[in-house]
């Protein structure tokens, strides 16, 4: 995969990481070289013997023999997975199915998952795939992969289980909130391609804009969507709705540069660790690809990492409304570092910072206007009430303007029934525009 940028200062690579693990795979961010280890601190020998001791024992007495390569593994996967849920030990196989999961086609459900608390939560399921079509929801806990329990399982193993050939099945036992009794879903596997971007006209010259995953060439589908949708506007819109629901991240770079595409100047985000190397900027370039119309930014409870990133640098420079629901509360930037002996490891190295140096890490970030996605249905009404056009030898009215007026109520009466959350950002961004009118 071609990478953003690469400095070349060493002999370990090191990629840095903005996503969970989507199907089993990352998506890479930015590629520089590690300059250095750092220093060490002297093992502690009680507890070095305490580990010899643990190993014969295992060797000696356990029901059934296991090899000093497995038994070394296993320990490995247990000192990283006990750090946090991102943190992994990679084998060859692994990392070479990581490397092939960052071009935006791999085989697979479609969900980004993440471990908690020894089982698989879903972070977001992808659009337009196999575990969307299904019917798997942001925040669903799966429990059991056909008749293997999850728990007690690696997030690797786990993902491993949830792959196989495209056309076969498996069958998913899920905990859902508000469910009383785990759901059972069987979902085909499939090769996911990953549409980033996709866009239309919602009314008028009002555009909608949905970033599904930040891929490597995220940015540019970008800058070609408003293209088109301004042409389609007749050559300016009149605002723009960002749609960043469970989008579970994916490149760091495609959200600089998203971020950038709506800011003139100032900070968009920062990184902060241990190491010097963790510690990066980005900032904002001239340039507004919407010319400052109103933006609305939709977010939910599926919105991580790297569209937390944009939803962050919006609202910090006001120049967004963020909308929706709290988002996932992934801050926290992943390296992979690649072994001598083969395979790698995945270590948290760093936290990511908002412009005003919000840590969104198991926060979040909280909208400006908190609205849930919701049924509507139209309460009838009886009788008609009064108005004027009822009273006997009424002055006449323009027509046409009231045939416009429900004209222009029926043309949004299904997004109101689809999609709600869109629906009120489509209204505030009418009532923004209308603002904006009249105070110029």
């Amino acid at each position: 995969m071609p990478m953003t940028k690469r400095v070349i200062a060493g002999r370990n690579i090191v990629l840095v990481l903005l996503g969970a693990v989507m199907g089993g795979s990352l998506m890479l961010g930015q590629s520089v070289f590690a300059t250095k280890q750092s220093g060490h601190d002297i093992l502690p020998l009680e507890q070095m013997r305490a580990f010899t001791d643990v190993f014969t024992r295992i060797k000696s007495n356990y029901v059934e023999e296991v090899s000093d390569d497995e038994l070394l593994e296993h320990a490995i996967r247990g000192m990283l997975n006990g750090l946090d849920p991102h943190s992994a030990y990679l084998n060859t196989e692994e990392f070479n199915e990581l490397r092939i999961g960052t071009t935006g086609e791999f085989g697979g459900l479609g969900i980004e998952v993440g471990m908690e608390d020894g089982f698989v939560r879903v972070v977001a399921p992808i659009d337009d795939t196999p575990a969307q079509r299904a019917g798997m929801r942001s925040g669903d806990l799966i429990i059991r992969l056909d008749d293997t329990p999850v728990r007690g399982l690696s997030l690797n193993d786990a993902v491993g289980l949830m792959r196989g050939k495209p056309g076969s099945t498996i069958v998913l036992t899920v905990v859902r909130e508000g469910e009383e009794a785990p759901l059972t879903i069987e979902i085909e596997r499939a090769i996911i391609q990953v549409t980033s971007v996709r866009s239309r006209i919602l009314d008028d010259n009002f555009g909608y804009l949905r970033i599904s995953h930040f891929q490597t060439k995220t940015s540019e589908d970008l800058l070609k969507s408003v293209k088109k949708l301004k042409s389609d506007a007749g050559g300016e819109l009149g605002g723009l709705v960002l749609d960043l629901r469970n989008n579970p991240g994916g490149v760091l770079s495609a959200a600089r540069h998203v971020s950038d595409a709506f800011l003139e100047k100032g900070l968009i985000v920062y990184t902060d660790g241990r190491e010097p190397g963790s510690k990066l900027s980005y900032s904002a370039t001239a340039g507004d690809v919407i010319d400052g119309a109103p933006l609305i930014v939709l977010v939910n409870g599926g919105s991580a990492s790297a569209s937390e990133i944009v939803a962050g640098a919006m609202q910090d420079h006001g120049r967004g409304i963020v909308m929706g629901t709290k988002t996932f509360g992934k801050g926290s930037v992943q390296t992979i570092q690649d072994l001598p002996a083969g395979g790698a490891v995945k270590l948290t190295t760093a936290r990511y910072f908002t412009p005003n140096g919000r840590s969104i890490q198991a926060l979040g970030i909280e909208p400006d206007i908190e609205t849930r996605q919701a049924t509507v249905t139209e309460v009838e009404r009886g009788i008609n009430p009064l108005s004027e056009s009822n009273l006997s030898g009424h002055l006449s009215g323009d027509e046409e303007g009231e045939e416009g007026e429900q004209d222009a109520e029926s043309s949004t009466e299904n997004l109101q029934q689809d999609d709600y959350q869109l629906f009120e950002a489509l209204n505030l961004l009418r009532g923004l525009t209308i603002l904006n009118k009249k105070s110029s």
